[in-house]
């Protein structure tokens, strides 16, 4: 694994524009920078990165039977009990997933590591599967890269074959917060390929999601039913929110199913070294309160169950807090985990995002950040193989 510095292209804004990416840029910094990319060797991709997120995803849906056969563990979860039916039945109709993004640490010396799952709403998904594959065509192409070069994606056709597996239906919603650049952007895209698999589509925000009394169900704003329905919404905001004590007598089918809403909670990481003790792509983990989690000694890094863009997480050196993310989080509890520390090349720290389309591996983003803990501005650079 190599950072690589490279010439920009000179129209890239305008190819970003020309792609509907408008949100290359936050609060007037730089979110896509292709003045350098990542390149790995093929066996690095093949057994360092997509093996490994074929394994650990295999772990965590073990974990997920294991979780709603056992009470205490969504009581550990802090999954409110009013909503464990609802889990329950998701689970066993086995309700399908469409995507999620394990982030990795990886240097390319030794085996990935497992920092969190993004299970629930992952975003960055259309700047990994067209964006950088655009890079990449137009790099060959300009003689930046060689024309050997690669890329670890085909996120965008599994996709478009996952919702051909989860339609037809009469009317796809997507809904989230589309007053946010990013999410309505994320939205867009995934109608895209929904469409593109035959899918009629609908995009709507979800405070305007409606209920209707008579004969029960979610309604959109022409009190249209919402018979089927990708959320880029937290199911933990969600079950807190005022509709959230209608959902499980909803008919609503939703993407991400509401099984997904344990994946997305760190409370799955020290499960997950309960249950897998000494796996090499795994860190140690314990819930906070956990007396072992002494173990870890003086230096972790400690995360809310329920985070978003590295809110609240604080890297702990020597008992000290010498990085620390801001946010509204934590008020469920903490866990810590070990340190992994993230490679450092010349002052930036990269993440890999490994994607996941119907469970199955299939693509590469990487975010780096000048701090060891990735936020919301971190920076999305391409990857190339070679």
């Amino acid at each position: 694994m190599k950072r690589i510095a490279c010439p920009e292209r000179d129209d890239w804004r305008q190819t970003a524009d020309d792609c509907g990416f408008d949100f290359c840029e936050i609060d007037g910094q730089r979110y896509w920078d292709e003045r350098a990319y990542y390149q790995f060797s093929l066996k690095e991709i093949d057994v360092d990165i997509e093996a490994a997120t074929a394994e650990i995803e295999a772990m965590c849906l073990e974990l997920v039977d294991r979780a709603l056969a056992d009470d205490a563990i969504l009581t550990r979860l802090k999954i409110p009990p009013a909503f464990w039916p609802l889990l329950h039945d998701s689970w066993q109709r086995e309700d399908r997933s469409l995507y999620g993004r394990l982030d990795l640490s990886f240097s390319g010396q030794g085996p990935a590591k497992l920092l969190e799952y993004n299970a629930d709403t992952p975003t960055s998904i259309f700047e990994a599967a067209v964006f950088q594959w655009t890079w990449l065509e137009q790099s060959i192409e300009r003689r930046v890269l060689p024309g050997r070069a690669d890329q670890y994606n085909s996120i965008h056709e599994r996709l478009i074959a996952r919702w051909e597996e989860l339609g037809p239906v009469g009317r796809l919603h997507l809904t989230g917060m589309t007053g946010e650049a990013e999410d309505a952007g994320t939205l867009a895209y995934l109608a895209d390929t929904a469409a593109q698999a035959g899918l009629a589509t609908e995009i709507i925000d979800i405070a305007d999601i409606g209920w209707r009394d008579k004969g029960g169900g979610f309604v959109d704003l022409d009190t249209n039913d919402m018979a089927l329905v990708f959320k880029l919404y937290p199911w933990e905001w969600m079950f807190h929110d005022t509709f959230g004590a209608r959902l499980p007598e909803a008919r609503t089918r939703w993407i991400e199913p509401p099984w997904k809403a344990l994946l997305s909670n760190k409370g799955i990481l020290p499960l997950l070294w309960q249950m897998f003790e000494g796996h090499p792509n795994l860190l140690p983990a314990f819930f906070e309160d956990d007396p072992k989690a002494a173990r870890l000694g003086t230096s972790f890094v400690r995360k809310p169950l329920y985070s978003r863009e590295g809110a609240n997480v604080s890297l702990v050196a020597d008992g000290v807090a010498v990085s620390t993310e801001g946010g509204p989080y934590g008020a469920e509890g903490f866990v810590r985990q070990a340190l992994a520390p993230l490679p450092d090349f010349g002052g930036v720290y990269p993440v890999v995002g490994s994607w996941l389309v119907a469970g199955e591996p299939c693509g590469l983003s990487i975010r780096e950040d000048a701090t060891p803990i990735t936020g919301n501005g971190s920076r999305f650079l391409p990857h190339a193989i070679l």
